[in-house]
């Protein structure tokens, strides 16, 4: 019986499926540009934006010029942008914003548009350019709308993009010191925090510094070695002053136990070169 049942409901399902499509097909064809408007309307209201879209598309050219015209392009922007189609977003709340500068919804557009370039940016392992755009758009925003209701999210997009872009960076100076070239490991490292003296990567890019310093110095010749093994000791007393509680304290304390013994050796009278 349950069944028999769930066979039903899924015929109903289908079938339901097949007149709301037979209705929607039935629209695409009408000669009705009033009809059709006010059936985009209703799909976008109910989010069936695929269906929203294409009737908007369709009928936009009949009401260029047209007061309608305003509010139609705009929601042909959300559209897009509500389906997930940033490409298009952009390019429709831009058009937007170039065909109606004095409309009441130019701030929002405005900021719709940098967030869809925002959602274009890709994971910080690929290539950036798209990163670099969305926060050239956003900050453009900004700059124009500094008190903005949407200024708090901007920025908090900014920041995002702003990481991705820092950790793109750190990875790649991270890269040396996992090929063993810590000489370019510890200028790169050195760039990096130069570059970004706030970033969230800061603690672990002074770690990372510190264990490319020591390989660099505990295989030293011997007249180079004392020198580089003083400068991991202040290296060492920086990252505990501004993160005594590191993470990476075990491991630093490891090393300097290392870094204090083979310096006593040069204070040992023993000592022959």
């Amino acid at each position: 019986m349950n069944q028999l049942r769930r066979s039903k409901f899924g015929l109903l399902l289908v079938l339901a499926s097949f007149i709301s499509c037979s209705e929607y097909q039935k629209i695409v064809n009408s000669t009705d540009v009033v009809e059709k408007y006010r059936a985009a309307q209703d799909y976008y209201d109910q989010g069936d934006y695929k269906k929203a879209i294409r009737l908007f598309e369709i009928v936009k050219p009949s009401f260029s010029g047209k007061p309608q015209n305003e509010r139609l392009i705009y929601f042909f922007a959300t559209a897009y942008y509500q389906n997930r189609d940033y490409y298009l977003a952009a390019y429709q709340y831009e058009n937007f914003i170039k065909s109606y500068p004095k409309s009441d919804r130019v701030e929002e557009a405005s900021f719709y548009a940098a967030k869809s370039y925002y959602h274009q940016s890709p994971i910080y392992s690929l290539d950036q350019k798209d990163t670099f755009e969305a926060l050239e758009k956003l900050q453009v925003f900004l700059n124009k709308y500094p008190q903005s209701s949407f200024a708090d999210e901007a920025n908090q997009l900014i920041l995002e993009l702003q990481t991705k872009i820092e950790q793109k960076d750190f990875e790649i100076a991270k890269q040396y010191y996992t090929i063993r070239d810590y000489k370019a490991a510890v200028k790169a490292l050195d760039n990096f925090i130069a570059e970004y003296p706030g970033t969230k990567f800061r603690e672990e890019a002074l770690y990372q510094k510190f264990n490319a310093a020591y390989e660099i110095a505990i295989n030293s010749f011997r007249a180079v070695m004392k020198p580089r093994l003083e400068e991991l000791q202040l290296l060492h007393q920086t990252i505990f002053r501004y993160y005594p509680e590191t993470l990476f304290s075990e491991d630093l304390n490891q090393k300097m136990e290392e870094v204090d013994k083979l310096l006593r050796t040069f204070a040992s009278p023993t000592e022959s070169k």
